[in-house]
């Protein structure tokens, strides 16, 4: 009986014996595998030993012995306090149910809203990201990925925002938030988050920035772009900022050094020494954040505001507020900090956007189409099959002509019920035509534009169309240029009772806003760039 019992014991079980010592005796004892050196003592239990019994009272007690034999025979059988551990060995020693799952992971629900307060609730794993949050949300809503879907933390109490990087877990960034404060997490796109990358001239302006003496001569954007991803050759980025006044609602004007130990103010105009540095903010701790309404809420003297909010801390008091003088400036400021904070995560964000920590990553989503213009190509389809053009002035040619026709196609539009209008009311439909596109915007103010465009990110041709709030009948385009919001106004003019739109006083033509935009799209005419990104409010 003894060997048949330690056979059944299996590796599960003896390593479950070893964890706890208490289970391990007792399992010794239902096997009958006792050490003689070593008595086995459980509570309520005592001591089985043969052997010490005969040392004890010599030899020639074969009638005590058989005597023994026959009490621990007639003693009743002890109920095995840990029937899991020692089982037959036909079946399993531990259940597969007694240990917890090794890929287990907590999951909360998060609500995510848009530009038009329209929200998606979304149950997500402790461990997602930022980047797996705006994948899920793509793949929900059908949108194209792009790669400048972009998550936002709003603090509603302080009015301020920042974009939280592909790569932070979004449950973590909730955990400093306050109970009673009503934040919010924002999805829209940003142009602007990897554009320091693309074009690093456009952020970093050579007024602002001081290289390292070794570094002389001129510098190509590769060249500047590692230096701000070096740990040895971090550039300084020094200028003028308007400081608020802790405790108080004044500001002060103060010059500044971005390094890499933290963001300094010097106390004697634009001197750099030592002893005329003062400590300002480190960003180890804290965050950086946009400052949307800052002359209404926090009497900055401009509109370009940002602060530094400490991690654990969200209250008013607790935050850093800095203003710049314009937008090229903040951007300046803001991207350097990110860039001194994340270093090289930014960058591998930006070269392999897909690349996830939690299980909604690119494993388990499949790439979405990105739309660039180096995968557009010129066709022809005149004829019975389609064709690339690869010459240059034949394409040119052929764009033009097609944009002929379809300018005399205009007044056969179809109307509301889907018949052809008349040339008399195809004006009033081309008027309104543009109403539904999602660049249009009803009635917005100049100042909601500018807003509009700097939380898409001002990136050269990022665009919308608008009312005119001054004269009714026309509208005005406003784009961005080098971290600039201009504004153009669009014309209508009339020509042999046909109404058009322009916007270079009737040099070119257009039936209607949505021609006009594909126009501007394609040529940069009279604009300083060509439209690129058009701001849109979508809902989830």
């Amino acid at each position: 009986m003894t060997t048949s019992m330690q056979g059944g014991q299996s590796a599960a079980g003896r390593a479950a014996a070893q964890d706890s010592p208490l289970a391990g005796q007792v399992c010794r004892v239902a096997q009958g595998r006792g050490d003689a050196h070593d008595p086995v003592r459980v509570p309520g239990l005592h001591a089985l030993s043969p052997a010490s019994d005969a040392t004890r009272y010599g030899g020639g007690a074969s009638d005590r012995r058989k005597k023994k034999d026959l009490d621990v025979l007639e003693m009743p059988s002890i109920p095995n306090p840990f029937p899991e551990l020692c089982c037959s060995p036909l079946t399993s020693v531990l259940s597969a149910g007694l240990f917890p799952r090794a890929n287990s992971r907590k999951k909360q629900v998060i609500k995510v809203y848009s530009e038009d307060e329209t929200s998606r609730a979304l149950e997500v794993p402790s461990d997602i990201t930022a980047r797996d949050v705006c994948q899920l949300l793509i793949l929900k809503n059908h949108y194209v990925d792009d790669n400048s879907w972009t998550l936002f933390e709003y603090l509603s109490r302080t009015g301020v925002e920042r974009i939280i990087e592909d790569h932070e877990l979004v449950i973590e960034v909730l955990s400093h938030w306050g109970m009673e404060e009503e934040n919010k997490l924002y999805l829209r796109k940003n142009y602007a988050k990897y554009e320091c990358f693309k074009n690093p001239m456009y952020f970093f302006p050579e007024h602002m920035v001081s290289f390292a003496p070794e570094t002389n001569g001129d510098r190509s954007p590769t060249q500047i772009l590692q230096m701000f991803l070096s740990s040895s050759t971090y550039p300084e980025i020094h200028g003028f900022l308007h400081a608020k006044e802790q405790g108080k609602k004044s500001w002060k004007k103060v010059y500044f050094f971005l390094r890499r130990s933290g963001l300094y103010f010097s106390t004697k105009g634009t001197s750099k020494e030592p002893r005329h540095l003062q400590f300002f903010s480190e960003f180890s701790t804290s965050n950086v954040y946009m400052s949307l309404p800052g002359k209404k809420k926090h009497g900055a003297p401009t509109a370009y505001g940002f602060c530094f909010k400490p991690n654990k801390a969200g209250g008013p008091r607790d935050l850093k507020m800095l203003c710049a003088e314009e937008e090229q400036s903040r951007m300046c400021w803001v991207t350097a900090i990110r860039l001194l904070k994340y270093g090289m995560q930014l960058y591998q964000n930006y070269m392999h956007p897909s690349q996830g920590r939690s299980g909604c990553s690119s494993q388990s989503i499949s790439p979405m189409r990105s739309i660039s213009e180096n995968s557009l190509v010129a066709m022809d389809f005149s004829g019975q099959k389609s064709r690339v053009i690869d010459n240059p002035t034949e394409a040119l040619s052929v764009a033009v002509e097609e944009g002929l026709a379809w300018r005399k196609k205009g007044c056969l539009r179809l109307g509301n019920h889907g018949s052809p209008t008349a040339p008399s009311q195809s004006s009033a439909v081309n008027m309104a035509i543009h109403r539904s596109q999602p660049w249009f915007h009803h009635k917005i103010s100049r100042d909601e534009a500018q807003q509009l465009i700097i939380r898409q990110g001002p990136v050269d041709g990022v665009f919308l169309v608008r009312d005119s709030q001054s004269n009714p009948r026309t509208f005005v385009l406003s784009m961005s240029h080098r971290q600039k919001i201009k504004h153009f106004q669009i014309i209508p003019m009339e020509d042999d009772g046909e109404m058009f739109h322009t916007l270079d006083e009737g040099h070119t033509k257009f039936t209607d806003l949505i021609q006009l935009v594909e126009f501007y799209q394609l040529n940069r005419g009279v604009l300083p760039c060509k439209l690129k990104h058009y701001c849109t409010r979508m809902a989830l």
